[in-house]
């Protein structure tokens, strides 16, 4: 099992911890600017030859919209209580240059590194995943300890919500995936069995009829939510898979792995439609849809992260986000918005860093909007709220914190200690 360990890309064990006690799960650790990516904009037809209006500055970053799905934006979210009028004769507020993001709690009671964490899409909760084989779940206005679920056999490296926020998925070095009940915060009878090695990433599809997962095994498999059985099983890379996710209307499923490939699946077929790699050859380690589908953004172990049309031609790398740390673990991060709302809005990304903070980019201009600091470890996963100007992370440090945006200097600061 040591071997499996040293796999480029692969989270290292803590160093400092004798037996590997306190690691987090086994997951894997231009100067010209194309037109301005339109990430929230209706998604076109899946075509190998559309490459008309993708980067297109003409469409807003926000628009109401169908049912979308992505590992960071809920189905439903909306703007609608951000809306307001404008005069005509009002010019509209210019783009803000930087965030004020404050740290607004603290969370505690893990008692290894949190691998993961993710608002669930109605906006209620925050799961948590850890290395110490549990999942909790926390009320997201404060902070409040709701459940501690307990049933894998080893560290959590993954989890999903469900698009109605009833269920939580997970997966685990023990192999299996988990659901649980939000209701009861009790796990269904029959875990998903099949994957050989660590499963390391999971998402459910946009109706949550199914869930996709990546594994150490190199293989994705697609589950029947309801039968907790696999319906295709796709040998899809020659290294470990570290991201898989599902396009917001469930037709298209994309991969990632160590051997530096990013795949575009087809979800009935299961047929490969595109094949992304960069000149580089970095292991990616993370990968997910942008809110409209027409684009992906992709963590690479050479502290870059990528956004691809995937669309155009044999797809293209648009952007490439720097200013963080990464070399050494798998981390994870997200899409967001700010702005003045809904005429201008615009798009951000956030990721964790191993320097310990939290660094967000504006999608266009890729310049570092924030540098949220606070965690006193790396930082492996951040999620944004689905209808909030909120952001919550987790780390080494085995805290979760949640950050507001807050146009005050003030910092207020909540310490919840769960029981163990």
């Amino acid at each position: 099992m040591d071997g499996v360990h040293d796999i480029p890309g692969k989270r290292p064990r803590s160093p400092e911890d004798e037996g590997m006690e306190d690691a987090p799960p086994t997951k894997r650790s231009s100067s010209h600017s194309p037109p301005e990516p339109s990430l929230y904009s209706p998604m076109p037809p899946y075509n190998a030859t559309n490459n008309a209006g993708d980067d297109s500055d003409n469409d807003p970053y926000y628009q109401s919209r169908t049912r979308s799905r992505s590992r960071t934006q809920s189905p439903s979210r909306s703007i609608s209580h951000h809306s307001r009028s404008l005069s005509p004769s009002t010019p509209p507020p210019s783009k803000p240059t930087e965030l004020h993001y404050k740290q607004t709690l603290i969370l505690r009671g893990h008692k290894k590194a949190v691998s993961a964490v993710k608002f669930s899409p109605n906006g209620r909760w925050i799961a948590s995943a850890s290395a110490d084989a549990t999942i909790k779940i926390w009320d997201a206005s404060t902070g409040a300890l709701t459940y501690t679920l307990e049933g894998h056999l080893a560290g959590i490296n993954t989890i999903s919500w469900s698009p109605d926020s009833t269920i939580l998925a997970s997966g685990s070095d023990d192999k299996s995936i988990r659901l649980w009940d939000m209701t009861t915060g009790q796990a269904h009878p029959v875990p998903f069995i099949g994957h050989h090695n660590y499963v390391f990433s999971i998402a459910f599809s946009p109706k949550g009829n199914m869930l996709v997962s990546g594994s150490y095994d190199e293989a994705i498999f697609l589950w029947d939510v309801r039968a907790a059985r696999v319906m295709r099983s796709l040998p899809a890379h020659s290294d470990p898979v570290g991201g898989v996710d599902f396009v917001r209307d469930g037709t298209l499923i994309v991969s990632c792995a160590n051997d530096g490939l990013i795949r575009v699946w087809d979800t009935a077929t299961g047929q490969c439609l595109r094949t992304l790699v960069h000149e580089d050859n970095a292991p990616v380690t993370s990968v997910r849809f942008s809110p409209n589908g027409k684009y992906i953004l992709a963590w690479t172990l050479d502290s870059c992260i990528r956004l691809w049309n995937y669309v155009d031609g044999k797809g293209r790398c648009v952007k490439t986000y720097q200013g963080h740390v990464n070399t050494k673990y798998s981390l994870a991060g997200c899409f967001g918005v700010y702005g003045s709302p809904p005429l201008q809005q615009y798009a951000f990304v956030a990721s964790g860093s191993e320097d310990n903070s939290i660094v967000v980019w504006d999608v266009s201009s890729k310049n570092v909007l924030q540098r949220l600091e606070g965690h006193t470890g790396v930082v492996m996963g951040v999620d944004t709220h689905p209808n909030e100007q909120a952001i919550v992370s987790g780390g080494l440090d085995r805290t979760v914190r949640v950050w507001r945006y807050r146009e005050d200097a003030v910092e207020t600061v909540t310490a919840h200690l769960a029981a163990s």
